[in-house]
């Protein structure tokens, strides 16, 4: 999409007001708005973990910083359109962190609203070169041929399993380290099957269906990008659905929640996270990130491997990634640059733990490793990062949108039996109307 202003941007990015971004004035956030930009340390660093992977993302900057005397500033800020909003004002007005955290599929609106600087030959220099990571990453890094990011994982959606159900299903691999190897839908079907009866359950997996779009919408898309391609096209400005596979796969998806009631179609993310930590059902659908809610839970015991092909012959992963950026700063000094460039390189050498987390690393160092490759069930899985979809490019999708609020409210209204599969292609057909002829405010 050419000819995106900053200030089109700014508009798009969500509904937090400048007034709520200056509210943390007496900080260095504050000061990036109001003043020249921050000097309090080497290398300013904006990202957006709690939790877990913000203990993690907190080992590595320490770590980073002892290993190259740079001293770095760390910033937790709001997830979701919060953080995007600060930090495109922060951009817009020249005076931005030196890296911050961006999810790829919210890359192409940076990129294009010029928010951003490409990876150059200061990172060419530090050996930081497509071939060392992960190709979907890589390729959803770069617009326009131009790569403006340094992927630092993908974190895709994933299939969970209790490994003593599964045992008892007579579903685990020979070896143990994984699954029978399912072909199609219809051993995928025969699989969850065989988890519900021979274990006696009432369900042989679950998703977070009811109030939680985001995973209905990651679901959904990657059954369907096994049949067709993007949804939308052009920047998002032209919708581009096969009608056919749409009315498939919210055919074969409401079969696992209805006939065959191999679902609940009502399901919190607290009714999944029960189920599945009491061996309630056999299987959870969901992603990577979620591994660490499961660590150590007393009695379960599990394993994570990819989704087999469903719909379409080969396998596919919907996933994001989280990457370094270094927002564009026209003041911004040659060595601060340097320093920013040696931060990035130094997480990425130390993404090791952030695959605690769950997330396989995007750095291929790091993901050939025998450290990663010792990581269980993390190194299961890495296949999926090679299988990775991510959101089509649009100025309104990616990571916390309300795109995936409103594709994943039409998936949940067929999932729960409310929409019937053709008028549920109807429905998302209507919802992508308004979203691709929709101009940003100016």
């Amino acid at each position: 999409m050419s000819g995106f202003s900053r200030r089109q941007f700014l508009a798009a990015g969500g509904s937090v007001s400048l007034a709520v971004a200056l509210s943390g004035c007496a900080s260095p956030i504050g000061s990036s708005f109001t003043g020249s930009q921050p000097q309090t340390a080497d290398v300013i660093f904006w990202h957006l973990f709690g939790g877990g992977d913000g203990a993690n993302m907190a080992t590595m900057v320490e770590d980073a910083q002892a290993s190259s005397r740079r001293s770095v500033e760390s910033t937790l800020l709001s997830w979701g359109n919060p953080y995007y909003t600060k930090l495109s004002l922060s951009a817009s007005s020249g005076r931005p962190p030196d890296v911050s955290i961006a999810h790829l599929s919210r890359l192409p609106l940076l990129a294009q609203a010029e928010l951003i600087e490409p990876v150059g030959d200061q990172f060419r220099a530090q050996g930081v070169t497509e071939d060392k990571f992960t190709p979907a990453a890589w390729e959803k890094a770069t617009v326009g041929g131009t790569p403006y990011a340094v992927p630092i994982d993908t974190h895709p959606f994933v299939l969970f399993y209790n490994t003593e159900l599964a045992e008892k299903a007579g579903l685990l691999d020979p070896s143990g380290d994984g699954l029978t190897p399912m072909r199609n839908s219809d051993d995928f079907v025969a699989a969850l099957q065989a988890m519900k009866d021979t274990n006696g359950l009432d369900f042989a997996a679950v998703a977070s269906i009811t109030a939680d779009p985001s995973t209905c919408w990651r679901f959904f898309l990657m059954i369907y990008s096994g049949l067709a391609g993007p949804i939308v096209s052009d920047g998002g400005t032209e919708v581009t659905i096969d009608r056919a596979a749409m009315e498939e796969t919210f055919a074969f998806m409401q079969g696992l929640t209805q006939g065959q009631e191999l679902m609940p179609r009502n399901a919190t993310a607290t009714t999944s996270t029960t189920l599945f930590s009491q061996g309630r059902v056999g299987f959870l659908f969901d992603g990577v990130w979620q591994i660490p809610t499961y660590r150590g839970v007393e009695g379960l015991e599990f394993n994570v491997v990819p989704f087999p092909a469903l719909l379409g012959p080969d396998p596919v992963a919907y996933a994001d990634s989280h990457a370094l950026v270094i927002p564009r700063a026209a003041g911004r000094s040659a060595q601060r640059t340097e320093d920013a460039v040696g931060f990035i390189k130094g997480l990425l050498d130390l993404s090791a733990i952030w695959a605690d987390g769950g997330h396989v690393p995007a750095w291929l160092p790091v993901q050939e490793s025998e450290e990663f490759l010792e990581l269980k069930p993390q190194s299961n899985y890495t296949e999926a990062a090679f299988n990775a979809i991510y959101d089509p490019p649009g100025w309104y999708t990616g990571a916390g949108s309300d795109f995936q609020t409103a594709m994943g409210s039409v998936i949940a209204s067929v999932l729960t039996g409310a929409t019937d599969p053709t008028s549920g292609v109807a429905a998302m057909e209507t919802s992508l109307k308004t979203f691709s002829t929709a101009r940003p405010p100016v």
